[in-house]
């Protein structure tokens, strides 16, 4: 009777097994799946108080690259790279040059009547007509060239791959590099978790460089000692999210900075000292989970996203005046 009473036991835990894999297996069939309890909902921050927005999109240009990389704006021009192409388009839209490049370009600065194209470990330099000036020489195997930025004979190296920022003359002399240390008893630089990192010089002449793993913006002098920074690290609005954000930035004719973040994709304004102003597109306006548009910025204050995704330019003019 007992050898009998196990068996029936047994019996009754095999087929209580079987129920819960085959319940189990039912449940996480799609369309049959549950709420993930860990899954954090973004939503609410995805939704922007109507009365930040400052800017509206007053025109699109489309564009035919496969992979746009960059854009900036110069005399009346945007200068568009990517593919293995550089565009140089009037604001209109019309094309007025296209110039066939050796490689895949990442990034493109002009300063007067000189383009620098950066490409990923190396430079290259053209004239108006597209003509090749000079390519220097590589700047090492783990480079990424990410950004450029020119300001009175200068030309400022950003370098994801070393997380190193480069000076050089725009002639080519390489002046100093820093590492974004501001003191021996800093253990760490500039932080950069996956190939975002932007600088650019303002109207004042002052460097400032995007420590992307620190939601910051650190100002540096040309010889690489930290003058000042400012951080906002949140989900909010006024914040930036995400391993590495803002991933693009430009600035406006009164010190304004325009960035734009990854992920939760959207366009703001700061003051020149880091508070938010205003929101320039917000994530609606863009693919759920896309690439950070590339920014570039006109005389007038108006702002051209390069937006990845939709592959085309994308103008948004003031509705008003930024807030003081």
């Amino acid at each position: 009777m007992k050898n009998k009473g196990i068996i029936i036991f047994l019996i009754i835990l095999a087929v209580v097994i079987v129920v819960v894999i085959v319940a189990d297996f039912t449940s996480t069939k799609p369309g049959k799946q549950g709420e993930n309890p860990f899954l954090y909902d973004v939503s609410e921050f995805k939704k922007v108080d109507p009365a930040l927005i400052l800017y509206k999109e007053t025109k699109d240009l489309r564009i035919k690259f496969d992979r746009p990389a960059g854009i900036t704006y110069n005399d009346g021009h945007l200068f568009v790279v990517g593919d293995s192409l550089l565009q140089i388009i009037k604001t209109d839209g019309t094309l007025v040059s296209e110039i066939a490049l050796p490689d895949a370009p990442e990034c493109i600065e002009v300063a007067k009547d000189t383009i620098f194209i950066g490409f990923k470990k190396y430079l290259a330099v053209y004239n108006m007509a597209g003509e090749l000036g000079k390519v220097w020489e590589p700047f090492g195997e783990k480079s990424v060239i990410t950004s450029l930025a020119i300001w009175n004979g200068n030309i400022f190296i950003a370098d994801a791959g070393n997380r190193k920022v480069y000076r050089y003359s725009t002639n080519g002399k390489k002046l100093n590099e820093f590492e974004g240390k501001t003191s021996d008893d800093v253990l760490h630089g500039f932080i950069i978790p996956s190939p975002y990192f932007d600088l650019a010089v303002n109207n004042e002449g002052e460097l400032w460089v995007v420590n992307p793993g620190n939601h910051a913006f650190e100002n540096y002098t040309f010889d690489g000692n930290l003058r000042a920074y400012w951080e906002n690290s949140s989900m909010k609005i006024e914040g930036f999210s995400g391993c590495c954000n803002p991933a693009h930035y430009a600035f406006l004719p009164d010190g304004s900075f325009v960035t734009s973040e990854k992920g939760m994709v959207r366009i703001k304004v700061y003051k020149p000292s880091g508070e938010l102003s205003g929101v320039v597109a917000p994530p609606d306006k863009f693919k759920d989970d896309g690439h950070a548009p590339d920014i570039a910025v006109d005389e007038s204050g108006n702002i051209y996203a390069l937006d990845f995704d939709k592959k085309m330019i994308r103008l948004f003019e003031p509705l008003r005046a930024l807030p003081e």
